[in-house]
């Protein structure tokens, strides 16, 4: 079995919209209390969200662009950045440290341009 995804996030220029469009259309209820990187969103309008399945995250603001991207769990990002890399990916961001939180998260489009989200301990 391959990696696992870990983690969603669904971003865009109005986070509290995205937020109450979401929770209302799939009953997802959200916690903006938690630190996320600044790469990632601005600070407090992120908000985690626990599903059956995989956790997530809806965010952003007024300077990210809307994306949806998922993170696969690698016990490494930076090795698992650099084989994306060398494989004809292109790294977007990262890797960078979740404020106080011993994780580390990264970005890379793979050669069709979809984006791609890592995830792994610091």
């Amino acid at each position: 079995m391959g990696r696992p995804v870990v983690h969603f996030e669904i971003i865009g220029t109005d986070p509290a919209g995205l937020r109450g469009y979401y929770g209302e259309l799939f009953g997802w209820e959200f916690d903006t209390s938690g630190p996320v990187s600044d790469q990632v969103s601005e600070s407090g309008a992120y908000g985690f969200v626990e599903t059956e399945t995989i956790p997530g995250g809806v965010g952003g603001g007024a300077g990210f662009d809307g994306h949806v991207v998922f993170y696969v769990g690698v016990p490494d990002v930076a090795a698992a950045l650099a084989e994306a890399e060398r494989l004809g990916g292109t790294r977007r961001m990262g890797p960078d440290r979740a404020p106080g939180r011993d994780l580390v998260v990264a970005h890379f489009t793979d050669p069709e341009g979809n984006l791609i989200g890592l995830a792994g301990p610091a």
